[in-house]
């Protein structure tokens, strides 16, 4: 499989982008610094330097031609303000889907967050607020597209090692989930075409991954 990975510096993207190459797919890993370069390449994938906040959507399907997949895991990260929160994680993703669309890739995986719905909580942090608006966004636009998506809604993110077995469902109680276990997971899902056209949501558990992602193909 040729999977093109943006934001392919972040943590998840980078053990996804070394899973899926060990496997040996070829993975472009589209990314905004060209000081992530080495990282991106060093983790096994062909890094394309493409700022999503500044391109065109014919630039972004050039560097998309050949796919078979595309996975959308950038997010502009902490300390990031409210407009940025909208430039990524919302009109980053509209781009990529409008490229994918144009370069004729139609599996699309993105990586979403849950709790979308918390963001007009008086009590919300007001960037915190715009990120889960620009998120929902997101998903809204790319669920309307004649396209084969899947959004990935993992819970709390944490460093700790995965243990590969997890919770995945439609609806999920509120937790955590290790980054290696999401991108296990998003591996699974490249994996199962039967996905598409599913919002999940992802949290720590007691089924493993495999079992999991295939209960849901």
């Amino acid at each position: 499989m040729h999977v093109a990975v943006a934001g392919a510096h972040g943590q998840i993207a980078r053990r996804l982008t070394r899973l899926r190459s060990a496997r040996g797919d070829t993975v472009i890993g589209l990314v905004r610094n060209p000081d992530h370069v080495a990282h991106v390449r060093s983790d096994g994938a062909a890094p394309v330097v493409l700022d999503l906040e500044h391109a065109g959507a014919d630039e972004v399907a050039a560097a998309l031609d050949g796919a078979d997949a595309v996975v959308f895991a950038a997010g502009a990260g902490p300390g990031s303000g409210a407009r940025r929160k909208d430039s990524v994680d919302r009109a980053a993703s509209v781009l990529l889907a409008d490229a994918a669309q144009a370069a004729g890739v139609r599996r699309y995986v993105q990586v979403s967050a849950m709790g979308l719905d918390r963001a007009d909580d008086p009590d919300m942090e007001k960037v915190f607020a715009a990120y889960l608006r620009a998120k929902d966004a997101a998903d809204q636009d790319l669920m309307v597209r004649d396209l084969e998506w899947t959004v990935l809604r993992p819970g709390r993110l944490t460093d700790d090692p995965g243990v590969g077995t997890v919770t995945l469902a439609k609806r999920v109680p509120r937790g955590a989930v290790t980054r290696d276990d999401v991108a296990t997971v998003l591996v699974g899902l490249l994996d199962r075409p039967a996905t598409a056209g599913k919002v999940l949501e992802l949290v720590g558990g007691d089924e493993a991954i495999d079992q999991a992602v295939t209960r849901h193909a």
